[in-house]
């Protein structure tokens, strides 16, 4: 929908319009009372800023609304269709490769993997993944804000497309 739509909507439908992009009540609720926007780079703007600041419980409450790489959430829900849509390049070969690594992530940080799988290959994703396995808890968490605020950005110029 175009920003100006948005800017238009009751505050209920804006909120809707913007939950799949990332599960965090306060952002849903800034990016929607940031409104009116001049345009959709400034509701980016918006975004970027209200998600740097993610607390750990807000974090969490996040990420377990995104499956693991490689699995699919089957829900019919926007966010399951937008996730579905990211993971596209996620070569199901790869399926066992993937299970492993993320195994050993949880098994390492006790969260889900997530990183914008948008526009990447398999092969990119397990490489990124082995890659932050090295990582200490602050850094990974420091990684994790960022691609979840990746992701949500891209939801949002989405939603606002």
């Amino acid at each position: 929908m175009e920003v100006t739509r948005f800017n238009a909507l009751p505050v209920g439908a804006a909120r809707e319009a913007v939950a799949g992009c990332l599960g965090v009540p306060r952002w849903v609720d800034e990016v929607v009372d940031g409104r009116p926007y001049a345009d959709p780079a400034d509701a980016l703007a918006r975004g970027r800023e209200s998600a740097r600041a993610l607390t750990d419980d807000e974090l969490t409450s996040a990420l377990t609304r995104h499956p693991r790489i490689g699995e699919r959430r089957e829900d019919d829900d926007e966010e399951a269709r937008m996730s579905r849509s990211e993971q596209a390049g996620v070569d199901p070969a790869d399926a066992a490769r993937l299970r492993a690594a993320n195994a050993a992530y949880e098994q390492r940080f006790g969260r889900v993997f997530l990183v914008r799988a948008a526009g990447r290959s398999s092969a990119e994703i397990l490489a990124e993944l082995e890659r932050r396995l090295g990582n200490d808890d602050a850094a990974e968490r420091e990684e994790t804000v960022t691609a979840l605020r990746d992701i949500a950005l891209l939801r949002l110029e989405g939603v606002l497309a």
